[in-house]
């Protein structure tokens, strides 16, 4: 393979990017339904934020390990304060409360958390023995990192965000090599939560979204 495609295309992790890419072509399309099969203003805005934070991720990628592993978790812990500091002061807007106003700069730490929450479950299973990948301690831990600052924005509401949130938690405990009847229990689970969810736990502008898109 290396001798068709460059190296540098072909060391990259498709096996995540692939996954990354099409939750993002999801979210755009979602987003374009939402908007009335219009890319202003929600999709172009999201495609222009990924595309900001995967430039982020790839001068990352030049970084040392070490110093990557050192910053992962005061990250995460510093945009999880943000997304507290959201419920106490945050700036409302469309019915939502999801912004932090500092002055000419206006912050929505939930996208933020996107990456946060890979570097720190990357950093988890990294420092976790080889031998504790098919034990409850590698799930239970990794599931408070993703369920505490899926709840906060959930709070706010952002629906969308929240599962973002989560299939990037997913797709890192995926790559660290965990179980797959894991994941087949989990899926199992969410097909049965999903309609109790649409029905009993989501706004009705949130199951409008959802149907439009179907």
């Amino acid at each position: 393979m290396n001798s068709i495609v460059p190296a540098p295309i072909a060391r990259q992790p498709w096996q995540m990017l692939i996954p990354l890419f099409a939750l993002v072509a999801f979210g755009a399309a979602v987003l374009f339904s939402a908007a009335g099969g219009h890319m202003q203003p929600f999709a172009t805005s999201h495609l222009f934020r990924f595309a900001v934070f995967l430039t982020m991720a790839s001068a990352m990628t030049l970084f040392q390990r070490p110093l990557v592993q050192f910053v992962a978790y005061p990250i995460y812990g510093v945009v999880l304060v943000l997304l507290m500091a959201v419920e106490a002061i945050g700036a409302m807007g469309g019915g939502s409360q999801r912004w932090l106003n500092l002055g000419p700069l206006v912050l929505q730490p939930s996208e933020l958390m996107k990456p946060a929450v890979v570097l720190a479950l990357a950093h988890f299973y990294q420092s976790l023995p080889a031998g504790m990948i098919n034990t409850w301690r590698a799930i239970i831990p990794a599931g408070a990192l993703i369920a505490v600052p899926m709840a906060l924005v959930l709070l706010q509401p952002d629906l969308g965000t929240s599962l973002a949130i989560a299939f990037g938690g997913v797709v890192v405990m995926f790559l660290a090599g965990l179980p797959m009847r894991w994941f087949v229990a989990g899926g199992a689970v969410a097909a049965v939560v999903a309609p109790l969810a649409f029905f009993f736990g989501l706004k009705e502008y949130q199951q409008r979204r959802v149907t439009t898109f179907l």
